[in-house]
C-alpha cells in the first residue's frame, strides 16, 4: 500500500489518562471501517524493554509472536484489534541510543559529531516508518509515551514535528488527549490545564489537529467553543471521552463523538462501511449481563499492582463474557498464605489460578494454593512459574521427594525436578535471553488440553528459563501428573495435567498473551467454565 497515512497521538496534563485505549479504539473503528491498521508505541525510558523492569515498576511485560518483550499496552492493542504485534511495534528510546551508538561505534557516520538532531531523530523517524514501509497497513497509529513537557519525551515530539513537516499534512495529524478537571469547590469543569498542554505542544513546533478530553462529566458546546479557540482547532476536533464504566465502552464511545470520522476527513480518506461493532457489542451484552458470579483466586506476588497480571485479568473477562459468567478476581498474596490459613483464604473459591513471577519470594504460598487446589478438588490452572509449583507440590507431597524444588529457587536441591534450560546456562546478559515468543506445542491424544484446543498442535508464546526436568517425567507420570504437551523438536515439557483431578492444568506457556475480544482463549474458557461447574455443585 502506498502513502501510508500516520497518526500521533500524545499526552498532556498527567500520565495515565487512557493514550493506549484511545489509540486502541480509535484503530478498532478505522478497522470496522474496512482499513488496515495497526498501532506502535514509543516508549520514553532507557531500558531497552521492559524485560529487565520489576512488575511494580511497569506492570506486565507483555511478549509478542516474534520474541519482543514489550509495553503492556501492546495487550491492548492486540485485544482490540485481534491482529498479533511484533518488535517493530514498541520503540523505546534505550532502543534508539543503541542502535545510534552501534553505528557511531563502527564508524558509520563518517566522523561527524553525533547529535540529537539529526541523527537520534533520523532514527526515531526511520522506527517510525517501519511498519509503514511494510506495505501491509492504510493507517499507523503511534502512540507517544509519558506527558508533553517530559524532558525525555522532547526528541520524540521533535521527530513527530519532521514527520509531519516532511509526509504533509493530508498524511499525517496529531491527536492530543488532555484533561478537563473537575473542581468540586467551584463546581466547574476547567480548561486550563488543556491550553497549557496544548501551548507546550505548539513550542516544540507541533499543533494538535483533535483534542480528546478525558473528564468525568459531560462537555458543555461552550465549553467546546472555549478550546476552539485557545486551542487552533475547530469545535468538531474536540472530543469528549467521559469515564467509561469499563475499557471495552472507549470504542463505541468514540464513534458517538465520531472520532474516526474527523480522524478520516483530516487524512482525506473515504469513510468506508459504517462501524457495526456487531460482534464487540456480543461480547459487551455477555460481560455486561452475566448469569452467574464466581470467584477466581489469583495467587501471585504482585497483585498489589493489577497491571502485572494485566493480560490474565483481561483473559478472564473475555472468557467470563463468553459463559455468560462475572468473573470476581481474588488478589491474593502468596507471601500471605501458610499451611495453616490456606484453608480459611480458599475455601470460597470456585477456581484457582497460580500466576506466572520470578525469583523465591512468596513461592511456598503458592505451593500451599497448589496442593489445596489438587486436594480440593478444585479447578486449578498454572501458568509458567505456576505450573512449576504445581510439579514441585506433587513431587514433594505425592512421590514423597522431600526438598523437590526448582534450581532457580535451590541451586542444592536434592531433586531438581525444575531446571535452568540447558542453553541458558552459559547466559549472563539477563535482558532479551529467555525463551521468548511462540513455540510449537505437540498435545496428546485423549487429555484435557487436547480436548479444549480440538487440534493436536499449537502455538504459544513463552517467556522463561526455567523448565521441567524430563529425568523426573517417568517417576512423575507413574505417580499420576501426565505431561500432555510438548515441544516436538526439544522435547520440552509444555502442559501438565492429573487426569484423576476434575479440572488440573498447568502449562510453561503464557495463554493469557493470545486471548482477545474476539477470540477469547480456550484454555481460559474452559477454566471458567469448570469453574462455573464447581460453584454450581
Amino acid at each position: 500500500m502506498k502513502n501510508t497515512k500516520y497518526v500521533f497521538v500524545t499526552g498532556g496534563v498527567t500520565s495515565s489518562l487512557g493514550k493506549g485505549i484511545i489509540a486502541a479504539s480509535l484503530a478498532k473503528l478505522l478497522q470496522e471501517r474496512g482499513y488496515s491498521v495497526t498501532i506502535q508505541k514509543l516508549d520514553p525510558y532507557i531500558n531497552i524493554d521492559p524485560g529487565t523492569l520489576n512488575p511494580y515498576e511497569h506492570g506486565e511485560c507483555f511478549v509478542t509472536d516474534d520474541g519482543a518483550e514489550t509495553d503492556l499496552d501492546l495487550g491492548h492493542y492486540e485485544r482490540f484489534l485481534n491482529i498479533p504485534t511484533s518488535q517493530a511495534n514498541n520503540v523505546t528510546t534505550g532502543r534508539i541510543y543503541q542502535s545510534v551508538i552501534n553505528k557511531e561505534r563502527k564508524g558509520e557516520y563518517l566522523g561527524k559529531t553525533v547529535q540529537v538532531i539529526p541523527h537520534i531523530t533520523n532514527e526515531i523517524k526511520r522506527r517510525i516508518q517501519l511498519l509503514g514501509n511494510t506495505g501491509e497497513f492504510n493507517i499507523i497509529i503511534t502512540e507517544i509515551g509519558g506527558t508533553v513537557g517530559d524532558i525525555e519525551s522532547l526528541p520524540y515530539i521533535e521527530s513527530v514535528r519532521q514527520l509531519l513537516w516532511g509526509l504533509g499534512h493530508e498524511n499525517a495529524i496529531v491527536v492530543h488527549l488532555t484533561l478537563i478537571p473537575y473542581l468540586a469547590a467551584a463546581g466547574e469543569l476547567k480548561t486550563k490545564p488543556t491550553q497549557h498542554s496544548v501551548k507546550m505542544l505548539m513550542q516544540s513546533g507541533v499543533s494538535p489537529d483533535i483534542l480528546v478530553c478525558r473528564t468525568e462529566h459531560k462537555i458543555s458546546d461552550s465549553i467546546k467553543n472555549k478550546l476552539a479557540l485557545f486551542c487552533n482547532v475547530k469545535k468538531e476536533d474536540v472530543i469528549e471521552s467521559i469515564d467509561a464504566e469499563t475499557i471495552y465502552d472507549v470504542p463505541n464511545l468514540m464513534l458517538e463523538e465520531g472520532l474516526d470520522k474527523v480522524v478520516l476527513k483530516k487524512l482525506k480518506l473515504p469513510l468506508g462501511k459504517n462501524p457495526q461493532l456487531k460482534e464487540w457489542n456480543n461480547f459487551l451484552k455477555g460481560f455486561k449481563t452475566p448469569k452467574n458470579t464466581i470467584e477466581i483466586g489469583l495467587i501471585g506476588k504482585y497483585v498489589e499492582l493489577h497491571d502485572a497480571y494485566k493480560s490474565i485479568s483481561e483473559s478472564f473477562i473475555h472468557a467470563g463474557a463468553k459463559n455468560e459468567v462475572k468473573v470476581n478476581i481474588n488478589w491474593i498474596h502468596s507471601e500471605e498464605l501458610t499451611k495453616d490459613n490456606v484453608q480459611k483464604k480458599l475455601n470460597h473459591l470456585n477456581g484457582i489460578l497460580v500466576a506466572p513471577g520470578f525469583g523465591e519470594r512468596g513461592i511456598e504460598g503458592k505451593i500451599e494454593a497448589v496442593k489445596y487446589a489438587r486436594e480440593n478438588n478444585i479447578p486449578f490452572l498454572g501458568i509458567c512459574l505456576g505450573m512449576q509449583m504445581a510439579v514441585i507440590e506433587f513431587s514433594r507431597n505425592v512421590l514423597g521427594l522431600k526438598n523437590a524444588n526448582s534450581t532457580e529457587m535451590d541451586n542444592k536441591t536434592p531433586y531438581p525436578v525444575i531446571d535452568l534450560m540447558e542453553e541458558q546456562k552459559s547466559i549472563t546478559n539477563y535482558g532479551g535471553t529467555m525463551r521468548l515468543g511462540s513455540w510449537d506445542c505437540k498435545l496428546e491424544k485423549n487429555s484435557k488440553v487436547k480436548s479444549i484446543y480440538t487440534k493436536n498442535l499449537i502455538s504459544e508464546r513463552h517467556r522463561h528459563r526455567y523448565e521441567f526436568n524430563n529425568d523426573f517425567l517417568s517417576q512423575i507420570e507413574k505417580a499420576g501428573m501426565i505431561a500432555t504437551g510438548k515441544n516436538p523438536k526439544t522435547n520440552l515439557v509444555e502442559v501438565i495435567e492429573i487426569p484423576s483431578h476434575p479440572w488440573f492444568i498447568g502449562v510453561q506457556y503464557h495463554p493469557e498473551y493470545r486471548s482477545t475480544v474476539l477470540n477469547p482463549h480456550p484454555l481460559f474458557v474452559d477454566f471458567v467454565k469448570a469453574s462455573l461447574e464447581h460453584s454450581l455443585s
